[in-house]
């Protein structure tokens, strides 16, 4: 699943980019605190970065430039400023693409779905993850065991994603919240246990069982 970090201030832009890219499959993280936003960046280890040129005290374009010194990470300029010198600095800058605001949604899933995808080619082709001889396709939303598959939902799918690239050891609920939705804003806190249950029942309908392990207090294991 790929990450999206969005850098705009403006709070109703910002919150609409991320409801959209998040119904669109995307694994979403927002800044909004413009100070050492190339740190925060790195540390996310996101697959693509939005950024707004007019930030409060400071200027996407030393973002964008402070980025690329230390990551080839795809940046697309999405701006209110329509000059076309604007743009052709971005791109000097090291951006990958620039998107007038107010943009036209299907082009910029569009512009954004492929970038990713001539970025990350090989990561496309290896877009399967297993263990224990489950596989899940995490493009397809499917895991696959035995012969038989059955298709996930967005949540199930970074639910088990999360649960096999963290093997062999317990598993907080507070960490799963925080990566579920995003600094633990939820529905309510039973959400992740229906989330698990309803993934315990598709898994054994693949004559999987006992895969998911709750230790009581604590979290969860496989």
């Amino acid at each position: 699943m790929f990450k999206i970090i969005i850098i705009e201030d403006d709070k109703e832009i910002r919150e609409e980019l991320k409801i959209l890219l998040q119904n669109s499959g995307y694994e979403i993280k927002t800044i909004s605190e413009f100070e050492n936003v190339d740190e925060k960046v790195l540390k996310e280890e996101a697959h693509l970065v939005l950024l707004d040129i007019n930030l409060p005290n400071k200027n996407g374009y030393e973002i964008c430039s402070k980025i690329r010194t230390k990551s080839k990470i795809p940046i697309i300029f999405v701006t209110s400023r329509n000059n076309s010198m604007d743009e052709l600095k971005g791109i000097m800058l090291g951006g990958d693409d620039y998107i007038e605001k107010p943009y036209n949604v299907p082009i910029l899933l569009a512009r954004i779905q492929n970038l990713l995808n001539r970025t990350y080619t090989n990561e496309n082709k290896k877009s399967k993850i297993e263990y224990k001889n489950i596989s899940l396709d995490i493009l397809k939303s499917i895991v696959n065991y035995n012969g038989k598959k059955i298709e996930l939902t967005k949540t199930e799918l970074k639910t088990l994603h999360y649960f096999f690239t963290n093997t062999d050891k317990i598993i907080p609920r507070a960490d799963i919240i925080n990566f579920l939705w995003d600094n633990g804003v939820y529905a309510d806190d039973n959400s992740l246990s229906v989330i698990v249950t309803r993934l315990r029942e598709k898994l054994k309908e693949l004559g999987i069982e006992n895969l998911i392990e709750t230790k009581r207090g604590q979290g969860y294991k496989i």
